[in-house]
């Protein structure tokens, strides 16, 4: 049976009011700047922390990430934070505040390696080139809506402002075609590509990546590694100690049993007739 989802709005988790809470923040932050008249202050914060490919690979990496706080007016940010109330705290509640800010992160990253890709090997395809600025949290929100309609594709989505309902999965599908189509119609000021990027990165997320998320994988390996390094010392350091005790002319059987471990002493071996085994 497919999962079902209320249609009640959702809560503002943590994360998701944490991540919200930070556009708003930077958002009114610049509309203060405005009003003071300190437009050389908010061409400073684009030029610096807007996605730039000719600044990343000039080692501004942090752009990949920052651009993704940064938006362009006021219904670009609405829509942006609507949709990551009303889709990812529904992700968020289902698999937790590490794998959903694991995800976003990754599919906000992605947008901005597609972006720069395009944008160099492009030559001026889709308007793109090593100088295009590209700011909004898009790249991030489509992956999102490529996560709710994977874990939650049958569930209805009311289309508000049309009195209508969809299915989830209908719903992305028709959001990724218009961003398809206009990546390849004359250029608006709207970041296509990094949508379509963000999308294709939290498509591979899912497809690929372990079910409890990439850190999680890469901490199973690396415990994994590490109790398989412990178990070759301990064969090694048993190796040993076996070979030591035969050039000593002891049989290592009576060390240690079947299973590799060490015996504990008998009571046939106290001198002064006290209990046998370990002390602790």
């Amino acid at each position: 049976m497919p999962r079902t989802v209320s249609f009640a709005f959702p809560p503002f988790t943590r994360t998701v009011k944490l991540l919200i809470s930070i556009n708003v923040a930077v958002y009114f932050l610049i509309l203060l700047m405005g009003v003071a008249r300190q437009g050389d202050g908010i061409s400073a914060i684009y030029n610096t922390f807007a996605l730039v490919p000719d600044s990343v690979v000039h080692w501004s990496l942090w752009q990949v990430v920052t651009y993704s706080f940064l938006h362009g007016g006021f219904f670009h940010i609405l829509f942006n934070m609507l949709t990551l109330w009303m889709f990812g705290a529904t992700l968020d509640s289902y698999w937790g505040r590490r794998q959903f800010l694991e995800f976003y992160f990754l599919s906000v990253i992605g947008a901005a390696v597609t972006t720069i890709v395009i944008a160099y090997i492009g030559h001026g395809i889709l308007g793109l080139n090593p100088h295009t600025m590209t700011y909004g949290a898009s790249g991030g929100i489509f992956g999102i809506l490529i996560a709710f309609a994977w874990h939650f594709g049958e569930q209805e989505v009311f289309m508000f402002p049309l009195p209508l309902t969809m299915k989830a999965k209908y719903m992305v599908g028709i959001l990724i075609l218009i961003a398809l189509a206009g990546a390849m119609s004359e250029k608006d000021g709207t970041a296509y590509v990094a949508h379509l990027g963000g999308a294709l990165f939290g498509f591979l997320y899912l497809k690929f990546l372990p079910k409890r998320g990439l850190l999680f994988g890469l901490s199973e390996s690396y415990f994994g590694v590490r109790n398989s390094y412990h178990r070759w010392k301990r064969r090694r350091a048993q190796r040993r100690f076996q070979v030591y005790m035969r050039k000593h002319q002891h049989d290592p059987k009576q060390y240690f049993d079947e299973y590799g471990n060490f015996r504990p002493p008998d009571d046939s071996d106290k001198k002064d007739g006290g209990k046998g085994g370990w002390v602790n």
